[in-house]
């Protein structure tokens, strides 16, 4: 099935939690509404991020991109969320897949708490907190957060 052509509720996602250090991925099936953490990526050009992005892409085949927008707690835009956006519209133009925008608020926050809850010291959370967020991004998206999608015609 080629890419982007699965009808919503049947998809396969990845999902992720920009940052300008690190990129979580994680990956999920909207239909049982779960997913896993699979990937911190630490490279801080663009050309190896999205060379690491094209091999899972290859790896996965998603039919959607999930990608964590980073709001402030009165529900205004952060000061990452302009990033967030264009790194969303980047993976767009580069992968010709859908691409939503879903509020990220605590996600980080949470999935330090459930990684220390799990016994974690504070050196293994730090490298798997950003695939654990982008695990919560992408639930959350599934549960039927309020998102945006890009190309907006979609």
């Amino acid at each position: 099935m080629p890419e982007g052509s699965a009808q919503p509720g049947n998809r396969l996602a990845l999902g992720f939690d920009f940052g300008t250090k690190r990129i979580g991925v994680a990956v999920g099936q909207e239909m049982l509404g779960t997913a896993r953490p699979i990937s911190t990526l630490t490279y801080l050009e663009n050309a190896h991020r999205f060379a690491a992005i094209q091999k899972l892409i290859e790896e996965w085949h998603p039919d959607l991109l999930v990608v964590g927008l980073p709001m402030n707690v009165d529900g205004s835009e952060h000061e990452m969320s302009a990033r967030c956006r264009r790194f969303a519209n980047q993976l767009f133009g580069r992968f010709r897949i859908p691409v939503a925008l879903v509020d990220e608020r605590f996600s980080s926050v949470v999935a330090e708490e459930e990684l220390a809850g799990r016994g974690m010291n504070w050196q293994e959370r730090k490298a798997v907190v950003d695939a654990e967020a982008a695990r919560l991004i992408l639930e959350s998206f599934f549960q039927g957060t309020q998102h945006e999608i890009y190309p907006p015609h979609q």
